[in-house]
């Protein structure tokens, strides 16, 4: 009788809990897709499409050079802003959506050097928006809902919205499309995918303004250790920048002409960072961050030296593999250690290492465009890019060496 009694709470129990969940993987999903428009398209589009425009003779090298700095300089103020704006969550990640819909398809709709610059410059502060805060909307969601294992499903946006549109932008250049029209294209489909996601992302109807991140906690010292890791994230937007900037047109100059594969190796490098993003949820917060980041740096570096070294199908294959596998999963230990480091100020370190990463990114394309101007390749960049990362590997190492492993807050 008791067991007959109890019956309809447990049944009632059961399917709370089958419901929370659906609730839950909704969320992730809708994080997913918003990075993968933020991200994937509104930020990286510009790298399968820049040989279509350098086909087109819509622009040189070093214009798409000063194109792609805009963006991440974009980016780098975007993410600074992001500390201090205040705000319901979902509606900025849909501000930011928006915006990323209408710079992708004004890329295609305006035409010239200052209109473009503008554009990716705005869609880089644009990305930056709706990654902080869907990163940020979405964890606590999830917590609240009981699932925060999920988070992990969010990190795969970034590589699904390079792998998809990558795979999309080979197939208009066999097709013969110009950029003007791909560029539409990824408008229409950003617009198509934030729409499946609206419903989803809500806003709340009485949520309290977010508190900005500059305002949170007291400021610890910044010691020897915290400089440290801020100038070794640094090296980890300037290591991978230029390859994930100019991989296509790397490969049309080092490969046969009317080769295929010139294409197709930046939807690798997405699915590589999508797998990345996957199997670093398996980790155990137990391990020292210090030596996962120098792991990562170290397999990045050898995707880049592989590209020198290697410059075949095979060796582009790998390399682009190789360097999408950890790059999302440098930023999730990254801001994991930023926690460890000041617990009490977290926003404030993960701002920091944010805008030393975004100045590596900064750095970057000028660099390739001045030693390709010099050198006529791609190869003393890459170089200069692959050391950048192994000195990063060398600082990981010696902090933690220097200072003994501390427990990590979760």
């Amino acid at each position: 009788m008791q067991s007959a009694l109890s019956s309809p709470s447990s049944s009632s129990s059961l399917s709370a809990a089958h419901d929370a969940r659906g609730v839950a993987w909704r969320v992730a999903i809708a994080g997913m897709v918003a990075l993968s428009v933020a991200m994937g398209i509104g930020r990286f589009a510009f790298t399968p499409i820049l040989p279509m425009m350098l086909h087109d003779g819509s622009l040189s090298l070093a214009q798409g050079s000063w194109l792609a700095t805009g963006n991440y300089l974009g980016y780098f103020l975007g993410a600074l802003a992001c500390m201090a704006v205040r705000g319901d969550a979902a509606r900025l990640i849909r501000i930011g959506l928006i915006a990323t819909v209408l710079l992708t398809a004004g890329m295609g709709v305006l035409q010239g050097q200052p209109a473009w610059l503008g554009l990716r410059f705005a869609a880089g502060m644009a990305s930056a928006l709706v990654f902080v805060f869907t990163a940020g909307w979405c964890l606590h969601k999830l917590t609240e809902l009981g699932h925060a294992a999920l988070g992990g499903i969010i990190f795969c946006g970034p590589g699904l919205g390079i792998a998809i549109p990558g795979l999309a932008a080979s197939g208009m250049v066999a097709l013969g499309w110009h950029a003007t029209s791909a560029w539409i294209a990824f408008g229409v489909l950003s617009a198509m995918l934030t729409a499946a996601v609206w419903s989803t992302i809500r806003p709340e109807p009485h949520a309290h303004a977010a508190a900005p991140a500059a305002a949170i906690g007291g400021v610890p010292p910044l010691d020897a250790a915290t400089t440290a890791v801020t100038l070794a994230y640094g090296l980890a937007g300037f290591g991978y920048i230029i390859t994930a900037t100019f991989l296509p047109v790397i490969a049309r100059k080092v490969l046969p002409a009317g080769s295929i594969w010139p294409d197709l190796f930046w939807p690798m490098f997405g699915a590589g960072v999508a797998l990345g993003a996957f199997l670093s949820t398996r980790i155990s917060l137990a391990r020292d961050n210090r030596s996962l980041l120098a792991t990562a740096y170290a397999m990045q570096a050898i995707a880049v030296a592989v590209s020198i070294v290697w410059p075949t199908v095979a060796g582009l294959a790998l390399s682009s593999t190789l360097l999408g596998l950890p790059f999302t999963a440098i930023t999730l230990f990254a801001m994991r250690e930023a926690r460890r480091l000041w617990p009490h100020a977290a926003p404030r370190l993960m701002g920091l290492m944010t805008a030393a990463y975004g100045i590596g990114q900064i750095a970057g394309p000028p660099l390739a465009n001045r030693l390709f101007a010099a050198t006529g390749g791609f190869s003393a960049s890459l170089a200069v890019a692959a050391v950048s990362l192994v000195v990063g590997v060398a600082i990981f190492i010696a902090v933690k060496r220097a200072s003994p492993l501390s427990p990590v807050r979760a």
